[in-house]
């Protein structure tokens, strides 16, 4: 159970990297659409999982090369966005949401 300051820092962190990845997001993707779903960070504030929802989807090997490369300068963008609310900037693990695929191929399915 996530507590009030972890849920009010993971919706901060969720709003300043969607408005990253707006501005920045499609020339990372290749003009793909990209969404922060949620984030969830840990009770020390030292890490922070941020999903990404990406239309159309990325195989996994390219989402992991290039959310690696882009890593440092997203983590960057943040620390100047929150650098007079946070004390440090949380590491950053980028891990990609699939719930989409998985509703769209229950949705699928129940059509069959």
């Amino acid at each position: 159970m996530a507590s009030t300051r972890q849920n009010k820092v993971s919706r901060m962190l969720q709003r300043e990297l969607g408005d990253v990845y707006q501005r920045r997001g499609s020339n990372m993707f290749a003009g793909k659409l990209v969404t922060v779903t949620e984030v969830r960070i840990t009770p020390d504030l030292g890490q922070a999982r941020v999903y990404l929802s990406i239309f159309p989807p990325p195989s996994k090997e390219n989402f992991d090369r290039v959310t690696g490369e882009n890593a440092s300068m997203v983590r960057r963008e943040l620390g100047n966005r929150i650098r007079h609310q946070m004390k440090s900037i949380p590491e950053l693990q980028f891990i990609l949401d699939d719930s989409l695929d998985y509703i769209e191929n229950i949705d699928r399915l129940l059509k069959k």
